[in-house]
This record gives C-alpha cells, structure tokens and sequence, in this order.
C-alpha cells in the first residue's frame, strides 16, 4: 500500500517538475508550493528520501531554491541546518530537506554541480550530520512534535538515510573535531557538547554500528564525564562511587583528586563524579580541594585565604547536577578576584539570597528542580566569574545585554553581582542614563521578542532586564542626529567605556563616511605601532558588520576588544569577544575568525588587524587622550577598503 502511494506521489512529482521548469516567472510561485507540498508527502514515506534524492538535479535546474538562501549551496552555513529543520514552517523544512538530499546527490558524484565539488558537499553533509547528530540518534522532542507534527519524523528518516549514504565513521570523527574546537572556546554552556560526547558514547557501545577504524580521538572526551578515574572508570553511578570513596586512604583520594583535575583542565567539562570528591574532601584538609580543583600556587594561596567561603560554596552549590561550577570556581580562585575587597562579601550575600517566585519558577522551568534554583543560580554565577569571556546569547539578538554580562565579569564583578541581586530578588534592574533612572519594569519591550530560555542561569534571569534597559535607552535617543551608540554604550556599559566615538557609516543614508579619517583614527587609538605601544587598559565595546562566507553583509553585531598585539609569527592581531556562542566564523574574503592556535586565550576571538579594521563599523576611544591620525600608508589603508568594499560595503559606495 505504502509503496502504491509513493509510485502515485513519484508521478505527481516528475509532473510538478515539469511544470515548474516551463512556467514562466510571475507563475512559479504556485507550481513551487505544489511541489514542495508533494516532497512533504514523499518525506513521510519509506524510500521518500532516496527518491527526492534520484530528482535533485532536475528540481534545482527547475527552480526549486531560485531567489532563496539555499540558491548557492557553496555560500551555505552547517550551524543554520538546525533551525531550519526545526522550523514550525513545513515549506522551511521540505526545502532544507531537498538542499541536504541535492548535496548527497553531489557528494556521492551523480550530480555534478557548476558550483561546488564533490569533496565540498561531502564535508559540508559530515559537518551538518554532527551538528544535527540528535535528529539521528533521538526521539523528536515534545516541543518538535507540537510544531512539526509528522514532519519532526520526516528529518529524522532523512538524517538517517544521509548517515547511511555517507558513512557513520564520517560523522563521528568529524564530531569530535567539532567538540574539540567547540571546548577550546571555553564556553559556560556545554549542555550540547555533553549530550554529543553522549551520542558517541551510545554509538560505539551499539554493535549495529560500524565505526570501522573512526571514534579513536573520543575516548578522552568520554572519560573526561564518565570515566576519568580509575575509582569510576566503569562508571558505576554516584552512589556506588560516594561508597568507594569511604574506604580510601589520603594517598587514593589524592590520585582521585589529580585524575578529576587534569581531565577537567584538558577538555572544560566536569563529570558527575568530580562534586561526589569535593563534597566528600570537605571532611579532609584544604590541600586535597586544592588538588581536586587543579589550582596553581596564585589559585591555591587564594582558597587558603578564603577557605571558609569557598567550603560553604562547595556545600550548598556543588552537585552532580551543577558540577560545571566546580570548573568556574578553579578559574574564580586562579584570577584572584576574591582580593578585591567587595568579591567576597557579596558571595557570602549570593549565598543567602532570597530568590524571588518568578525567578525560582524561570530557573526550575529551564534546569529543574533539584538540586535548588539558589544552587544553579550560584553555579552560574561561579562560571561567570570564572569564565567571563563563557557569555553566549543563544539564539537571542541579545548581543549587548550579553557582552555586559560578560564585561562586568571580566573587569568588575562586584557590579555584576549587585546586577544578580537586583534581577534575583527585586525582579528589578534600574540603570541611570545621563541622571535619569531607567526601570526594567517601568520599560517597554526589548530587542528580543521573546523571552530567551536557551541560555546560562545568570544570564537567564539578568538578560531579560538589561535587553528592555537597553531598548529604553535606545528610544532615549531618538530625535538625536547620529548613532545612538555613541551615548547608550558608555552609559549601559561603564565608566571605562571610551566617551570618544567613531562610526564609518552615515546613519541616515547608510552610506560609508569619513572611511579614511576612520580607519587612520582607529590605528592611533588601538595599534602599538601607531599610539605609542599603550596597551588596552578596559575592554572596549565596539560595532563590526557580520558577513557571510560569501561576503555578504549579515548585520550588525556588538563585539569586546579586549587587547592588540603581535601573535606568535609577529602579526599584529585584534583579540576580542564575541558573544554569539561560536566565535569561530568566516566572514567572506579569507577573513577567517580564529578561536585557537593564534595566540587566543580561552574565550578570545582574533583577526590580523587589517582584516578586523575591514569588518569593523563603531569604536569607542578616550577623547581626551591625543586625537592625531596615524600615519597609515597608503597601501595598507588601500588593502582595508578594498576588503571593505568587496564585502559589506559593496552597496555604500
């Protein structure tokens, strides 16, 4: 019967093609809903796929993806895969569907593309299945089947007939790849990360499986949560493991201690088992926690200086559940923060701190009840402190409230903290601008529509707030001639963002302005060879125009500088935050952002100066120090507008 159908479905299809490729452009519109309605059909069929697989060619050729996103498969971004396949919208999905099955066509060599080669969809399709590894290995969550319906289904027969085609040992290597240079970025959420080290780890204990010779590089990751001590290897569960630690000697829990520390400090991820130690080394002495936590000498001093509040963090926050924090307060001690004098008493405050209704439902809706919404809160707060340069936005155009976030952890935690109190317990924020007070519940709606759910403890319950203060102050400048950046950034930000402002963009025509003196300003400001090698004293916000790999301007994004100096082969590199979640991006032009491998600390992005001066739109600067233009030559400055003009701005010429 099921096979009837799809003879009848197969006809229909070849029909609509048909019809497609012959009508003429005003009519297409209708042809192309019919046939995407008749895919969508042909989807929800076993063999559906390989036969839109078999058609691929005809329907690009016919105009299935003409004047859309997908209308250049060489241009597509992997990371976009997956929300576009969990879209509520059937035409979204079906026309992702054909794209990937039109990329299989190319990779396995049947469909020879003008644009791309086989290798590059091959790539491309490894990249997508690890990313997308869910939809191969899981069930459709309750959230897919309420806004797909059948369809969550369809994607999941299509990954699996990919993975089939292409080969599961691609996937998994590649995968692990992806973790690898995901970890390096040291992000706070590894939620993601956690549950693709789970898929592998359920891939190679499945004998239906061939991994063939595949999977090698992921037996570190694996141990790194399941396994990383010889007491838990077989990861026998936290009870069985809370038993083993009763009968040991100082000498086992001290190789118990280094075993959990080195795997933490390899990879940023905390196993389950590593709290279970903690909590039990609160009974021993401070040298054993010292141990467990992987602290150097300047990290070590810093808990026996304030061991009593680092004890009563580990007791009332440190669980199996929230053991990612044990990973933020290693950092917290190794920067040292706890000397500043008002650390320490606001998180003995953060530990008693009543959480408001609201914030206890939001915390328990997102991570769960247990162990407690005051313990997640404080988790999220340690890896915030720990790892201020951590910050995501999740899938939230919230990229100012999170670079605040992130600003504030990184150059002043005492006022990130009073931020914390203020959004926890009086479900209020109020910030000043130029005097006057702005009130997040007295504010209208902010730059997100939604309220963001995808993101850290603390920003879960701080970004809400920041995001509608942002908007407000952003409304606060309407009527004002130019970009309102110029008075919202100093004030939203900190006393240490620059009052100094430049923007290489007129904001009424959006046009390209003053693009020289820009350029030439900007080099005095933040190049050594050009300002008198003054290093960057405060993290600075600024502007820079995303593209894609295409060179295609995407839009505007809120940005760190953090330091400019010369990277381990001598080149002048721009080291600074990105809060996007995924730092390593290529905007188009061989502007290739680098996460690793370039000198980077942890969370740090770069560029070679040139190529960063080439995305970069707004910049802030101290107007009172010395305003001389740098002395650029010509050829350089010439380099950084033709990138400019090549990419972004193509069309403000």
């Amino acid at each position: 019967m099921d096979s009837e159908k799809l003879k009848r479905l197969s006809s229909q299809l070849d029909e609509t093609i048909q019809q497609l490729a012959d009508s003429r452009e005003f009519a297409k519109i209708t042809k192309l809903q019919r046939l995407l309605d008749i895919a969508r059909r042909i989807l929800l069929h076993e063999g559906g796929c390989a036969m839109l697989e078999a058609r691929a060619q005809r329907m690009e050729e016919a105009g299935v993806f003409e004047g859309s996103d997908w209308a250049q498969p060489q241009t597509l971004i992997p990371a976009l895969t997956t929300y576009s396949l969990k879209s509520p919208d059937a035409a979204t999905v079906v026309i992702e569907a054909i794209s990937e099955l039109r990329l299989l066509a190319i990779a396995m060599g049947d469909y020879l593309h003008p644009n791309m080669s086989a290798e590059q969809a091959h790539h491309y399709l490894t990249q997508v299945l690890a990313l997308n590894l869910e939809l191969l290995f899981g069930a459709p969550s309750e959230a897919e089947r309420e806004q797909q319906g059948r369809l969550a289904l369809a994607t999941r027969s299509l990954y699996r007939h990919l993975a089939e085609r292409i080969g599961y040992e691609h996937v998994i290597d590649k995968l692990i790849e992806e973790i690898w240079r995901i970890l390096q970025q040291r992000p706070i959420q590894v939620d993601s990360v956690k549950r693709m080290i789970t898929q592998i780890a359920i891939c190679q204990g499945n004998p239906d499986i061939d991994l063939g010779v595949s999977g090698q590089g992921a037996d570190r990751l694996i141990s790194s949560l399941y396994g990383p001590t010889q007491a838990c290897r077989e990861d026998p569960g936290v009870e069985v493991y809370r038993e083993r630690l009763q009968a040991m000697d100082a000498g086992a829990l001290q190789y118990e201690a280094t075993g959990f520390a080195r795997a933490m400090h390899d990879t940023g991820l905390v196993s389950p088992y590593h709290p279970v130690l903690l909590r039990h080394l609160l009974e021993q002495g401070d040298y054993l926690i010292s141990e467990a936590l992987g602290l150097s000498s300047t990290g070590r001093d810093c808990l026996l200086c304030y061991g009593e509040l680092s004890r009563a963090i580990i007791e009332r926050a440190i669980f199996p559940e929230t053991a990612q924090g044990i990973y933020g307060l290693a950092l917290m001690l190794e920067r040292g923060i706890l000397y500043q004098p008002a650390v320490a008493p606001a998180l003995w405050r953060q530990l008693a701190l009543p959480i408001s209704p609201h914030c206890q439902e939001r915390l328990n809706l997102v991570f769960g009840s247990q162990p407690s919404p005051s313990a997640w809160l404080m988790q999220g707060v340690l890896c915030m402190l720990g790892q201020p340069l951590g910050v995501g936005q999740g899938n939230n155009p919230t990229c100012q409230s999170a670079r605040a976030l992130s600003m504030w952890a990184y150059n002043d935690p005492d006022y990130l903290l009073q931020m914390v109190v203020w959004a926890t317990r009086d479900d209020e924020i109020i910030i000043h601008f130029e005097g006057q007070p702005i009130s997040s519940r007295e504010s209208l709606s902010g730059v997100a529509t939604d309220t963001p759910m995808d993101l850290d403890p603390v920003s879960l319950l701080v970004v809400p707030h920041l995001d509608r203060i942002y908007a407000e102050m952003g409304r606060r400048c309407i009527g004002r001639e130019g970009d309102p950046h110029r008075w919202v950034n100093p004030e939203f930000h900190g006393w240490w963002s620059g009052r100094g402002f430049r923007i290489n963009v007129d904001v009424a025509t959006g046009k390209l302005w003053e693009l020289d003196d820009f350029l030439r300003h900007f080099y005095a400001s933040y190049h050594p060879y050009y300002n008198g090698s003054q290093p960057l004293i405060h993290p600075q916000p600024a502007g820079v125009a995303v593209t894609d790999s295409a060179s295609r301007f995407v839009g505007w994004h809120a940005i760190t500088v953090l330091r400019v100096t010369l990277d381990p082969k001598e080149v002048m590199r721009v080291y600074f935050f990105n809060p996007n979640n995924d730092s390593g991006q290529h905007w188009g032009d061989d502007v290739l952002v680098s996460t690793a491998g370039n000198g980077e600390r942890f969370g740090e992005a770069s560029l070679p100066f040139e190529q960063f001066a080439s995305r970069l739109y707004i910049f802030h600067f101290d107007p009172l120090e010395p305003g001389e233009l740098a002395r650029v030559s010509e050829e350089e400055l010439q380099r950084v507008k033709d990138r400019i003009v090549r990419s972004w701005g193509s069309d403000r010429v």
